[in-house]
């Protein structure tokens, strides 16, 4: 079973100014410990495949650091994140989709997306939350052992959230898919069902739960 320790830390930068040596004072805090302090996020923890991650906390917390010490962990050949796809501009989602058709319309439609003319329409023209769940899509027919996304779901209605995170937790199991995920949302949850919860505080502190115990 693979295990992963993942670590970064922060350390202040930036120019004591007036304000800033008024502001310490108004806290009271000393500049010697500001410029000493260092923010460190850090976890251990173990992964299968299959398995769907998820990071989860405040903003702030950490979350967006923890994954892409993770992503950084898994080569490149095996991996895709959702934030780094470039939507097609000149070809209907249909077509943008590799595969048969009946397997285009199923990434598709594990993503939320099944509706007609959305699927015979051109990414450029979809909403915000179609080109979300596009991206999605395509991760789905990349065909890579990892996929990461950050604010998943977030800019979907929570409906919509919870069939795809449902959809997505199926995807997983049948594919032998591992999914690194990352949000503030936690109403999900349940449809998502992670195998992995990292559970992410404002004081840099985190919690790794396991739905099942490992070895």
């Amino acid at each position: 079973m693979p295990k992963y320790n993942v670590s970064k830390s922060f350390n202040w930068q930036g120019t004591i100014t007036d304000k800033v040596a008024l502001v310490c004072r108004m806290f009271g805090l000393s500049i010697d410990r500001l410029t000493e302090r260092k923010a460190v996020y850090s976890c251990q923890l173990q992964i299968n495949t299959g398995d769907i991650v998820y990071i989860s906390g405040p903003s702030g917390a950490g979350k967006s650091v923890l994954l892409r010490e993770l992503e950084k962990s898994i080569p490149p050949s095996d991996r895709v994140n959702l934030d780094r796809i470039k939507l097609p501009k000149d070809k209907t989602l249909i077509d943008c989709i590799d595969g048969d058709l009946l397997d285009s319309l199923k990434m598709l439609s594990t993503a939320g997306l099944n509706d007609c003319f959305c699927i015979l329409n051109q990414p450029r023209n979809l909403s915000d939350g179609q080109k979300y769940r596009f991206r999605l899509a395509m991760a789905l027919a990349a065909n890579k052992k990892f996929i990461f996304a950050d604010e998943f779901s977030s800019e979907l209605d929570r409906i919509t959230a919870a069939v795809i995170s449902y959809n997505i937790y199926k995807f997983a199991k049948r594919t032998g898919t591992t999914f690194i995920l990352a949000s503030s949302h936690n109403d999900i949850l349940l449809d998502l069902s992670p195998d992995v919860l990292i559970a992410t505080e404002l004081s840099g502190t985190t919690e790794v739960i396991y739905k099942r115990a490992r070895k």
